[in-house]
């Protein structure tokens, strides 16, 4: 019989026989060394993966957890920035990473909802190559304009635009986080149900697209509202409406695109998550969500949240594995109606 074949007790056995009853303990610490370096877990720092550039909400999120990780487990949880491709490329990374718990994702609607749509070629699977470990939060996203901007072409208000848009097909300039995001998609979505065109301008994150926002070199974005939020406040942004089926809280006054255009269904928001590379051990995958979980619920990081416009949940491995497919779902229907495509 080959040892393939050979069941683990007889195998055991025979190594024991020959090795002297003596070593029949280490031989058994041996075998037990897998499990007990997990029950040790963290042993060292873990890396939360931002698939975007720092300042988006992606990030700010991922940050806003870092410390309060860090202080449960008693070990270092440090931000590692990796942007392109729409969150493919940290998204990929993060699936081809050791299985142990020591590299996890900031995924996004982006990265497990409508990439997979999006782009032709994927370099790995949203649901096969991950272990879902908790839905952090979900966000509107808020179509902003570059104030000066909108002043001088008197555009006020989303008719407005729309009219605008219209008479100059081409002549304004959208930008957006990147392809397959769901502040691209928003875009598409409101382009296909008002029949306008933006010429799309994709960046490696929030950050750097706000950035050329504010300083007038595009026109308009569909931003996450935390990251879009302190530039409305300051008056650079000028913003038109929420994405989401309803108002938010920290900008009431604010309508929504359904109630501003008048387009019956119109809701793209945003969701933010941490997955785990497949294959994690199942304990540590619930103890992360449990803390994440815990944190989440104190008063301090939830008022923080909440106050840029996020809505903390902490779900459980399966409930947002549950949002993710249904998400998948959604998102391939709004891919196909608007057409857009990524090679």
């Amino acid at each position: 019989m080959s040892l393939k074949s050979t069941p683990r007790r007889t195998l055991l056995c025979s190594v024991t026989r020959a090795l002297g009853v003596a070593s029949i303990s280490t031989f058994s610490v041996l075998l037990a060394l897998p499990s007990a370096a997990q029950s040790t877990w963290p042993a060292r720092p873990v890396k939360i993966v931002v698939p975007f550039a720092a300042g988006g909400t992606t990030d700010i999120l991922a940050r806003a957890l870092a410390p309060e990780l860090s202080k449960a487990f008693g070990q270092p949880f440090v931000i590692d920035n990796r942007g392109g491709a729409g969150g493919n490329l940290g998204a990929d990374m993060v699936a081809k990473s050791t299985a142990d718990g020591y590299t996890i994702l900031m995924g996004t609607v982006g990265t497990h909802g409508i990439n997979q749509s999006l782009y032709a070629k994927m370099a790995f699977d949203p649901i096969k190559d991950f272990a879902p470990i908790t839905l952090v939060a979900g966000v509107p996203n808020v179509m902003v304009m570059n104030a000066e901007k909108a002043r001088t072409l008197g555009i006020n208000n989303v008719p407005d635009f729309i009219n605008y848009a219209k008479a100059n097909p081409g002549k304004l300039n959208m930008a957006s986080s990147g392809n397959g995001t769901s502040i691209h998609m928003a875009g598409e979505l409101f382009k296909s149900m008002t029949g306008t065109f933006m010429v799309h301008f994709p960046y490696r994150g929030s950050s750097p697209a706000l950035l050329d926002l504010v300083a007038g070199n595009t026109d308009v974005m569909f931003d996450n509202l935390p990251s879009a939020l302190p530039h409305i406040k300051s008056g650079r942004l000028k913003a038109f409406a929420v994405t989401s089926s309803q108002r938010s809280a920290v900008l009431p006054e604010v309508p929504t695109v359904e109630e501003a255009a008048k387009l019956k269904g119109f809701e793209a928001s945003s969701w933010f998550g941490l997955l785990a590379p497949a294959g994690t051990p199942p304990d540590i995958v619930n103890r992360i969500q449990q803390e994440v979980a815990k944190s989440l619920n104190t008063p301090a990081i939830k008022e923080k949240l909440m106050l840029q416009g996020a809505i903390p949940s902490g779900n459980t491995p399966q409930e947002f594995a549950k949002l993710i497919e249904v998400e998948t779902s959604k998102w391939a229907k709004v891919v196909k109606a608007s057409g857009a495509k990524v090679d």
